[in-house]
Formats: structure tokens, C-alpha cells, sequence
């Protein structure tokens, strides 16, 4: 069977009762902790509005026991919609320590760095540096330029207090992908994007402006994994090409796994980016997207190869084995991460469908190639690609339940779906 309704419901509960939207952010990190005690969470004035430097996120969580207050540990006004302020856990089966990033001085970004906070002291401290990911092992996180991404892909980025930043270098060698001591706040740049370019060089990239986004830590903490994108023209998404790319954490033995350089019929001169849709670019055959490490030497991604595009896991090696998941009943690209506990289940959704808007919260047997869809959800179709709300499905620690970010209800709030019917089957 390849494709099924799940058999037994799925509930599904609003997480919190309290005023104001809540979201947590992006689907790579887990915002459960604590043993399933403890949800992450932002909480912002409405649900969907212009970002400007001025504007504030509280930080905080909800006891899942109890879950109609938020308590709020601090505020940031350094976020966005699509991954919020970098939320995390440093420890999260202890679900004591968090790192978010806010706006201060600054030292290797200057204007941006990131808060460390202790749950069960109370005490917080400052880095000046702002984090993508942390480590696992909690002892390092790696990060890239926030204004930089606000100019490459918006979404994800951050705009600095005077506004966004002019005339950046197109492919400059003194910055690129930065290590961060999180006990000194100390900086290593482990690649720059002049040495990212020289890699394997192509002629795509020798007028491009270039980027580093979606940076994934394995289990182990000892690879690192990251997409390099380049583009002649930022404003229109579908332009971007892609390589995924992985590394030591020194910056040693890089790796590159895919590319999907290929011609841009859209850089003529009388295209229209404006006629581009919100998530068209989500749904080209070129894209490379949403990549997570499986396991310490596995990455499941969506992108083509070998001319076709589908879910694929890479072997983390050179000529490494790439496999199709889910070929011909995952057709589309989504936000997708292995169950914690058994990676017999791939949790992932999907993009808002154009006639009915509405998003699927999926669970994919990988063993048995069945597809179950939990739940449809959605989309407000007003939304912008800046302010949009996609689900980012999140495991909890112990495979049981999911947190999705959704505003089908009309708010911006996250809600807990109870997937153990499914899952325990």
C-alpha cells in the first residue's frame, strides 16, 4: 500500500490558552525538551505584520503539563517569521539551557549576537556573536552574516538598525562560515565564500552574489553539513542555484554531495520576476532544500539527481550512495526530519495547494512505503512569502507527538498533534 489516511485519529490541541501569537520557527531543531516537559516558543503582539529592527519577540516556553501560561525568560527584536531568533536547546533532554539570538553590539556581525540562558538559575549571558546551530554536544555553534542573508533570501535573514546593507561583495574572502566557542565566544572562519566559489568552480558563479544558509550539525557533532547557494539575481528565487555541501568542524575535508547548476532561462532581460509566485521557487525541479542529517552519516534532503527530483538520502562520502525515499508518493518538497527514536518514521509536510490552500502534515513509513496523512491544515493565501506560517512539523523527544506552527485557526499559534496511533502500529 502506498498511500493511506491514517487509520486512527490523530488528536489535535492548541498548545496555550494566553493572549497574544506564538510560534517556535524552523523544523530542523526540536523545541521539546526536558523529557517532553518543556515547548520553546516566541510570542509576538499579532499575528502577521512588517518586521523592523524595532521589533519585539518575547522568548519563552510552556510547562506541557500545564499549558495555558507562557512563561517569558527574555526578548529579542533579532528574528523572523521563518526561523524566528534561532531558538534552542543547548541540552535539550535536560532542557536547561537556551540560546536565541538578539540585536547588541557585536563583534564579528556587529550589531547581532546571541543570549545563553540557564532555566533552572535564572542567569543569562551574552555572546557578541549571533548562532545559526548549535553543536549537540553543546560546545560550539556556527553561524553566518544575518544582514548578508536579508539581501540574498530575505526570509531568513535580518535587517540591520540603519536599514539593509548596500554594495556587499559579491563573493568576498574574508567571511563566510564562522565556528563560535559557546564557553569563550571566540571565532573561526572555517570557509570563505571566495573558497566556497573556487570549489569546484562553475561559470554560473562569476557574476553571482553568494550565500551560505540551512546549516545542519550531525548527532555526533563532528560533520556539518550546509547548502552554498549563488545567484545573479536575488529577487527572483527560482534563479538560485544550489550545492549541498558538508565538512569537519575545522573546516577540513569538505565534500561536495550535490550541485544543480543548470541554465537560467529567467536572467533575460524582458522575464518578470514580479510574475514568480510565493512558493514557486519551492517547487522547482532545481531546488535543493530543507537538508538534515538522518543519522552522523546519512543527510536526507529534497533535490534532483540524476534528472530527477524527489526526497533523497546521501551517503556522507565521496561517491556516496544516493537513495530515493518515498519515490512516486512523496512528490513534494517539505520540511522533513527522522522520528527521534525510530527512523522507520519520516515526519514531513507540504507546501499550501494552489486551489484549496491547504497544507498535509505527513508521516511516511520508510520500511513499508506508506504514506499516512495525518491532518490538513489551512493557509491564509493573503499571506507573504516574508510572513508566512508553514507548519515545521517537530518531533517530540520520546516519537509520540509532533508541534506544528500554524494559523488555521485564524491565529498564529503552535498546536501538539498526538501521532502514537500511527507511529505504534
Amino acid at each position: 500500500m502506498s498511500r493511506s489516511p491514517s487509520d486512527e485519529p490523530c488528536p489535535v490541541k492548541r498548545i496555550g490558552r494566553d493572549p497574544g501569537h506564538h510560534f517556535f520557527g524552523y523544523y530542523d531543531k526540536t523545541n521539546w525538551g526536558a523529557q517532553d516537559r518543556l515547548l520553546l516558543g516566541h510570542r509576538v503582539a499579532d499575528r502577521d505584520f512588517e518586521l523592523t529592527p524595532e521589533t519585539v519577540a518575547e522568548i519563552g516556553y510552556y510547562e506541557m503539563a500545564d499549558d495555558s501560561i507562557f512563561h517569558v525568560i527574555g526578548s529579542t527584536t533579532a528574528w523572523n517569521w521563518q526561523m524566528g531568533s534561532q531558538l534552542q536547546w543547548l541540552d535539550a533532554t535536560a532542557g536547561q539551557r537556551l540560546i536565541y539570538n538578539v540585536r547588541a553590539e557585536g563583534e564579528l556581525y556587529p550589531g547581532f549576537g546571541s543570549v545563553i540562558h540557564d532555566l533552572e538559575t535564572g542567569e543569562s549571558r551574552l555572546l557578541q556573536t549571533p548562532i545559526s546551530v548549535a553543536a549537540p554536544n553543546g560546545r560550539y555553534a556556527v553561524t553566518v552574516d544575518y544582514q548578508r542573508l536579508y539581501i540574498t533570501h530575505r526570509t531568513i535573514g535580518y535587517v540591520g538598525e540603519n536599514g539593509p546593507k548596500r554594495d556587499l561583495p559579491l563573493c568576498p574572502d574574508d567571511d563566510g562560515i564562522h565556528r563560535v566557542d559557546l564557553e569563550t565566544g571566540e571565532t573561526q572562519m572555517l570557509i570563505s565564500y571566495a573558497g566556497l566559489k573556487a570549489l569546484d568552480h562553475r561559470p554560473s558563479m562569476d557574476k553571482a552574489i553568494h550565500w551560505v544558509s540551512h546549516i545542519e550539525i550531525n548527532p555526533s557533532s563532528d560533520r556539518i553539513l550546509f547548502l552554498h547557494r549563488w545567484t545573479e539575481r536575488v529577487e527572483d528565487e527560482t534563479c538560485f542555484l544550489h550545492r549541498l555541501i558538508t565538512m569537519n568542524p575545522d573546516g577540513s575535508d569538505v565534500r561536495i554531495l550535490e550541485c544543480s547548476d543548470h541554465p537560467l532561462p529567467q536572467l533575460a532581460e524582458d522575464f518578470d520576476p514580479t510574475q514568480v509566485g510565493t512558493f514557486d521557487y519551492e517547487k522547482s525541479e532545481y531546488q535543493i532544500s530543507h537538508p538534515l542529517w538522518r543519522d552522523d552519516r546519512q543527510v536526507i534532503v529534497w533535490g534532483p539527481h540524476d534528472g530527477s527530483i524527489h526526497y533523497h538520502l546521501y551517503e556522507d562520502a565521496d561517491d556516496g550512495q544516493v537513495t530515493i525515499i518515498g519515490k512516486g508518493i512523496l512528490t513534494e518538497n517539505g520540511h522533513m526530519t527522522y522520528s527521534p527514536v525510530d527512523t522507520r518514521w519520516l515526519l514531513t509536510d507540504t507546501y499550501p495547494d494552489p486551489v484549496t490552500n491547504e497544507r498535509v502534515l505527513i508521516l511516511f513509513d520508510v520500511d513499508n512505503n506508506v504514506r499516512h496523512d495525518v491532518g490538513s491544515f489551512y493557509a491564509d493565501p493573503a499571506l507573504t512569502k516574508d510572513n508566512r506560517c508553514d507548519l515545521h512539523p517537530r518531533w517530540s523527544q520520546d516519537g509520540q507527538r509532533v508541534c506544528i506552527d500554524s494559523m488555521h485557526q485564524h491565529e498564529r499559534q503552535m498546536y501538539e498533534i498526538d501521532v502514537s496511533s500511527i507511529v505504534n502500529s
